[in-house]
Order: C-alpha cells, then sequence, then structure tokens
C-alpha cells in the first residue's frame, strides 16, 4: 500500500492542475545507473548518493549519479566514440545538439559524483578500451576542476588523449519533475556498467555517504523507512532490479527510447496517489502486494 500523500501537497497540486499558479520552466538533466556485478551472484548492484540534508532539491534522498545539463556540455568538438549524436537524438527524442549535450552531462557528472570516467583513447591512438584507474591524485585535481567549472569536458579529455566512450551508455527512461514542485527537472535517465579497473569513490560534495546496494534492497530499504527516494529513483531501482545481470540491464537498454513522463495526481482506490508509468504500474502493484 502506498503511503498517503500530505494534504497541502494535495492541494497545491490541485491548485496547478485547476491553473490557479503557473509551473517553473524545467531544466535539462542527465542521470546515470551506475550497476556492477553483485558478489558472490552476478545480480546487479547500484550506486546511490545520499544527498546532503541541507541541499534545495531531493535533500537526503538516495539517489544516482547525475544533475542538470551545463552550457559547456553543448561543445560539438568534444572527443566522441561510439553511437553518433544523430543515433542519441533518435533514441532520446531530442535535437542532435541537445543528444550531445545529455550524453556528456551524463558522462560529466558521473566522473564528478562518483569518480568513474567513462572514456577511453582517441581512435587515432588505436583500441576501444576505457582508461584504467582514474583514483590517482593527478585524476582527482582534474575531477575537481571539472566539478568547480575551472576546465571543460572537453579539454580534460584533449588534454589526455581520451574521447567519450558513448557505447558505455545505455538508455532507460525520462522523468519530467511534477507541474507543482518549485524545482523542476526534465530528467534523461541512462545506465551504465561500472569499467574494469575503476572504481567508484566519495567525493561528491553534494552526499553525506555513498553506497552499492543490490537494487531490490535498495528498494526494501525505502519500503522499510531506512532510506528515502524519490518515486523515479525508487521505480528504476524495482525495474532494473528485475534483471539477472549487468549485461542483462544493458541489452534491455540496447531496445529502449525514451518517452518522458511526467507525474500527475491521480486516485487509488479513493486514496490520491503519484501516477506513474503504464510499463510499470503491474511491477509497482505486485511489489506492493508483497
Amino acid at each position: 500500500m502506498r503511503p498517503p500523500l500530505p494534504r497541502k501537497l494535495i492541494e497545491t497540486a490541485q491548485e496547478y492542475a485547476a491553473g490557479d499558479r503557473t509551473p517553473a520552466e524545467p531544466r535539462d538533466a542527465a542521470t546515470v545507473v551506475l550497476v556492477r556485478p553483485g558478489a558472490p551472484g552476478p545480480e546487479p548492484e547500484v550506486y546511490l548518493l545520499v544527498r546532503q540534508r541541507s541541499m534545495a532539491f531531493a535533500a537526503g534522498a538516495a539517489v544516482f549519479p547525475g544533475g542538470g545539463v551545463d552550457p559547456r556540455d553543448y561543445d560539438a568538438q568534444v572527443g566522441w566514440a561510439g553511437p553518433s549524436p544523430a543515433e542519441w537524438a533518435a533514441r532520446l527524442g531530442v535535437s542532435e545538439e541537445r543528444a550531445r549535450a545529455l550524453v556528456c552531462a551524463a558522462v560529466r557528472e558521473t566522473f564528478e559524483e562518483s569518480g568513474v570516467l567513462l572514456a577511453g583513447p582517441s581512435a587515432e591512438e588505436g583500441g576501444d578500451s576505457v582508461v584504467a584507474d582514474v583514483s590517482g591524485d593527478d585524476w582527482e585535481a582534474d575531477r575537481m576542476a571539472l566539478e568547480s567549472r575551472e576546465v571543460s569536458l572537453t579539454a580534460l579529455l584533449e588534454r589526455r588523449g581520451l574521447v567519450l566512450r558513448t557505447d558505455l551508455l545505455g538508455v532507460w527512461s525520462g522523468w519530467l519533475t511534477p507541474e507543482f514542485e518549485p524545482r523542476r527537472y526534465r530528467t534523461w535517465f541512462f545506465v551504465a556498467v561500472l569499467p574494469d579497473g575503476q572504481v567508484t569513490r566519495d567525493v561528491s560534495s553534494e552526499s553525506s555517504s555513498v553506497t552499492w546496494l543490490p537494487l531490490l534492497e535498495a528498494c526494501a530499504r525505502v519500503e522499510r523507512g531506512e532510506l528515502t527516494m524519490l518515486p523515479p529513483t525508487y521505480a528504476t531501482c524495482l525495474e532494473i532490479g528485475q534483471h539477472a545481470s549487468p549485461a542483462d540491464v544493458l541489452a534491455t537498454a540496447a531496445g529502449r527510447e525514451v518517452e518522458m513522463f511526467m507525474p500527475t495526481l491521480t486516485q487509488v482506490d479513493g486514496e490520491w496517489t503519484l501516477s506513474s508509468p503504464d510499463r510499470l504500474g503491474p511491477l509497482l502493484a505486485a511489489r506492493a502486494a508483497q
């Protein structure tokens, strides 16, 4: 059974639905569900950051690495390998320029918030390998410079002789923050497997802690009140948690295209709740019935 929504939230949502309030303009964002094989079995684990309680958005919530698109993410000169911006545009449902920015934001934010870099040697240097361990002091200096905007992702990759490995990313879903929220994001959800040789680190200035958890265990902790998640994060963990391995996750992502979904206020069995995508309805209902 879903927890009831606060009366104040219901009233506010109804005011927006009636046109009595003007919704905030959403900002484009990208987030990456970073997974790895669990131990001892192959069932995927997910990397989660618990946001600082002082943050203006999703304070105290467990989230995936991600954030808003930066103007420099639109740089067309960025080194690139894998599916082209045109191919990404078709899958993300946006223009080529916007698709490039979203992919760059996904890679940049993952490096900034987890210390994982989805990049490899340029084509001229041969091979399609992924850069190995990037946890040394020199890499940490680069990560901090990127986070503080002292350097762009394009410049960092060029100096290191690297290109984005866009083939390491998969498409999962798209969520638009409800109209009644004061801060709104149009967020594209990507998936990626932790590259061999790289390790995640507790480096994000926006998080109070980080953890790897089996996806369904993360859902269980939310249900027990031990962990807080926004509905899209919980639904994504539940859906990806149905897969047997990280390879299965990527295989599913390979056939997906984004249809942006915005939760709205709806009634279920006489109780107000937020709607969810049709594909998730049976899964959420089955989980609630357990």
